[in-house]
């Protein structure tokens, strides 16, 4: 993976930064993932444990992607992660935004919009040919912020197999 600095905060338009998350933001990140989790239609069980220990990692080995908190009004109000990983099919780094959370009170605001913005040529920047998503059927405000910036679906099923309980 190319290895840019992407490490400082990057400002944005609209009063909207995006933060390099680091190990002592673990509070606010859980904090929002479990709001992220809440408002899912679909939630699956939140284990806090195994996701302080899951930040952690990701955020001290930067060759699993980079998480970034979100800020407007200097306030943190939402986070975004960016997974790599090597894909034959699309040539070599692809990604997936595995997490993109805005507090509710900020959304509407195109908040998301720059977050899809800033993440889009954070992956560029590393390398990354592809980047993919998913979204639970049924939240429809999601589905339509990725279709207004370019996502569209495909003729396949992600299958998952977990082979850790």
């Amino acid at each position: 993976m190319a290895s840019k600095n992407l490490n400082d905060t990057r400002p944005s338009d609209g009063g909207v930064r995006f933060e390099l998350a680091k190990p002592e933001h673990v509070e606010i990140v859980i904090g929002m993932m479990r709001g992220l989790e809440d408002a899912d239609p679909e939630p699956a069980p939140f284990d806090e444990a195994s996701r302080r220990a899951i930040f952690d990692r990701f955020v001290r080995d930067s060759t699993y992607g980079k998480a970034w908190l979100i800020v407007c009004d200097e306030r943190f109000v939402g986070y975004v992660v960016l997974t790599v990983s090597f894909s034959f099919e699309y040539r070599g780094y692809d990604a997936f935004i595995d997490e993109l959370y805005i507090a509710k009170e900020y959304r509407g605001r195109g908040i998301g919009r720059r977050a899809m913005e800033f993440v889009e040529k954070a992956a560029a920047e590393l390398g990354v040919n592809a980047i993919h998503l998913e979204v639970s059927h049924g939240n429809d405000p999601a589905i339509g912020l990725y279709r207004r910036v370019g996502y569209t679906g495909n003729q396949r099923h992600l299958m998952t197999k977990w082979l850790t309980k």
